[in-house]
């Protein structure tokens, strides 16, 4: 989460991501160069240095980047080095995310396809201790894992599921599945969304999700996306993760409550 003066400058930056005409490959030039930075810590102090005049950092990325990447990923990022970072580290974590958004934008008319396509893969992982392992063994390179995760994909996803799936490998987040499910989110909240998991004991009908997802879009004031859990854990009812917020109406949940007056 970018805060204070960061939070300010990725807001200035991400105007300037407008008008592409692939997006997907404005989205991986920035995830490239959000991965250079991260690799070289010296180019990184000078591309986030107050005391170095604005248009001499986007002359030195330009050096460096000329060439390698579009000109309105260029633009992104010369632009991002103008201005002020709280932490030299939240330049690369912003210019990332402004990727995940650039990407999500290509998905066009397949954005809520994206989205559950990111989520079910997330699902995959978390419920696959041998993939979560291979993912996150030091010992094995992040080509190898990107090959890895290409056979499982293969052309059975969106080529927007791919490169965000395959950005999830770069160690910006503790894991995978973290990565790919703030990268959800972010998809999310490019078409005015916001995510909520749902758990429950059986599928949600369709009228039933329709329903739900009405009843919190009234609640919280924009349209939302449901990631729909099935947990027999559960046994009745439905509990509701939507931010910070915890919406618990289970019958596992009632339960436990009774079993702790029971105790007391």
């Amino acid at each position: 989460m970018l805060r204070g003066a960061s939070a300010d400058a990725y807001a200035a930056t991400a105007a300037a991501l407008t008008g592409a005409d692939d997006a997907g490959a404005v989205g991986r030039d920035l995830f490239a160069v959000a991965d250079l930075l991260r690799a070289e810590p010296g180019l990184r102090r000078v591309a986030t240095d107050a005391s170095v005049a604005g248009e001499a950092k986007a002359g030195l990325l330009r050096d460096v980047l000329a060439g390698k990447v579009s000109d309105l990923a260029l633009a992104v990022v010369t632009l991002a080095v103008a201005q002020r970072w709280t932490a030299s580290r939240d330049l690369a974590d912003a210019l990332e995310r402004l990727g995940v958004v650039a990407v999500a934008r290509s998905a066009g008319g397949d954005a809520g396809r994206l989205e559950d396509e990111l989520f079910v893969f997330g699902q995959v992982v978390q419920d696959n201790p041998e993939l979560r392992d291979a993912l996150s063994d030091p010992a094995r390179s992040r080509a190898d894992k990107a090959r890895l995760l290409g056979d499982l994909l293969g052309d059975k996803v969106l080529p927007a599921t791919v490169a965000l799936v395959q950005q999830s490998l770069s160690g910006s987040y503790r894991t995978v599945g973290v990565a790919l499910a703030d990268y959800q989110k972010v998809a999310a909240d490019v078409r005015g969304q916001a995510v909520a998991t749902v758990r429950v004991a059986r599928p949600l009908a369709d009228d039933d999700r329709q329903r739900l997802a009405g009843a919190l879009a009234r609640t919280y004031g924009r349209e939302i996306h449901l990631n729909v859990v099935v947990d027999p854990e559960v046994i009745g009812g439905i509990r509701v993760e939507i931010g910070d917020d915890v919406i618990d109406g289970t019958v596992s949940s009632r339960l436990d409550e009774a079993r702790r007056r029971l105790a007391g």
